[in-house]
């Protein structure tokens, strides 16, 4: 069985012809924002709407690490380690202190509530950047449904003064988020407003010194499916959700190849001993497999 489709030979340096895509653990609803923690060796993700974040460790399997979870979607970490955490049933972004305690890292714009923040990364200036689509309020399945009050936006959080500004306002539901190696362009996916057929694609940013955005043409577009999160590898190559699995775009935009994975992919991230495995969050199941890759080597 072949875990792999090359489109660009390169693709063939990029995996393992003998490393499996192996499942670690199913049985869930719709997991989502897989986040690697090197100094505790586990994994933790979402099961949205089953309202917990599980974690997952090759010493101890699979266990509850928070329940309720207030319907957390995304996570990723901050400079200092901390689990950055995006609530769709709070509608807000926190973080998770050392001590185990919550702080609010933004739960309001221009005094109206955010929608559901989705998808979340820290910059190295430490600021902290989120998409806020409608989807946790649209029903009752991976939140409350409420009423809209904000248009879908990307946010950044500033590092110093915590003041949230609007990065991106143009976009249907700005999705999946991430920073190119160096830190110059920003990739973000647009999923479309949900019931509708809005188009779905990844748009790139250029971002200069200040941390300003300019640009944000179509990148790539996702086929089949459409590209609901992703992760960079120390290349700048992007390690995409698709509907067959996992796909590889180069910085350039072409597709190289694709992992494939036997159901639909929300989310990746990179982790284990040198960051060099991808783990697959995918509707019921969490995947792993080992690549010839890393990921950008960031906390």
């Amino acid at each position: 069985m072949s875990f792999f489709e090359t489109i660009d030979p390169i693709f063939d340096s990029y995996v393992l012809g003998n490393a499996p895509v192996k499942q670690l653990a199913t049985g869930f609803d719709w997991v989502e924002g897989p986040v690697w923690f090197g100094d505790a060796n586990c994994l933790l993700f979402s099961d949205i709407p089953n309202n917990r974040i599980m974690r997952w460790s090759p010493d101890t399997g699979i266990s509850t690490y928070r329940a309720p979870s207030n319907f957390a979607n995304g996570h990723t970490r901050d400079l200092e380690g901390r689990l950055i955490s995006c609530e769709h049933g709070t509608r807000r972004v926190s973080r998770t202190e050392h001590d185990g305690t919550i702080t609010v890292i933004a739960d309001s714009f221009e005094g109206k509530r955010l929608n559901s923040p989705n998808d979340v990364v820290v910059k190295s200036d430490g600021s902290i950047w989120f998409t806020d689509p409608h989807y946790g309020i649209m029903t009752n399945y991976e939140g409350h449904k409420s009423e809209q009050e904000l248009p879908c936006n990307l946010y950044r959080v500033d590092p110093h003064t915590s003041a949230i500004s609007v990065m991106v306002s143009d976009g249907n539901c700005p999705n999946g988020l991430a920073f190119s190696p160096d830190e110059t362009r920003l990739y973000m996916a647009d999923t479309g407003r949900m019931f509708s057929d809005d188009p779905q694609h990844i748009r790139a940013f250029e971002v200069d010194t200040s941390g300003a955005l300019s640009g944000g043409d179509i990148f790539h577009v996702i086929e089949p499916g459409c590209s609901d999160g992703f992760r960079i590898d120390a290349d700048g190559n992007i390690w995409s959700s698709a509907a067959d699995g996992v796909h590889c775009i180069a910085p350039e935009g072409h597709l190289l190849g694709k992992i494939l994975v036997p159901e639909l992919v929300s989310n990746v991230c990179f982790g284990g001993r040198a960051k060099q495995q991808l783990f697959i969050t995918a509707t019921t199941s969490v995947y792993v497999i080992s690549l010839n890759r890393q990921g950008v080597q960031k906390p």
